[in-house]
């Protein structure tokens, strides 16, 4: 069984065990939090489809870790102008494990 929700501004497509990192969640690591925005939830030919949300579908995770990402550098640089600006950013993240996937009737 898969399930597509929505967390973020992006979607993310997930099987019971999976692990991800989405954007940070403000919940404890061991905290179970709830996806209640699903999408899609499948299994095999046999697919519901929400509009654009599934209701009373939800998708059931374990926090992890939180944490930040890899650098990245960001820089500016005009030649024969004596002009350079480096910026890094490290974006924050929460890892999940999907323990639960309901699927519920399009709405």
């Amino acid at each position: 069984m898969y399930a597509v929700f929505r967390t973020g501004g992006k979607q993310y497509r997930v099987s019971q065990g999976d692990r991800l990192r989405v954007e940070r969640l403000d919940a404890a690591v061991g905290d179970v939090i709830d996806f209640d925005q699903v999408l899609l939830v499948g299994e095999g030919s046999d697919i519901k489809v929400g509009a654009p949300l599934l209701a009373g579908g939800r998708v059931q995770g374990k926090v992890l870790d939180q944490g930040r990402g890899k650098k990245i550098e960001i820089v500016k640089f005009k030649r024969r102008a004596h002009y350079r600006r480096t910026k890094g950013h490290r974006q924050h993240y929460t890892e999940v494990e999907i323990t639960s996937i309901s699927g519920g009737d399009a709405a």
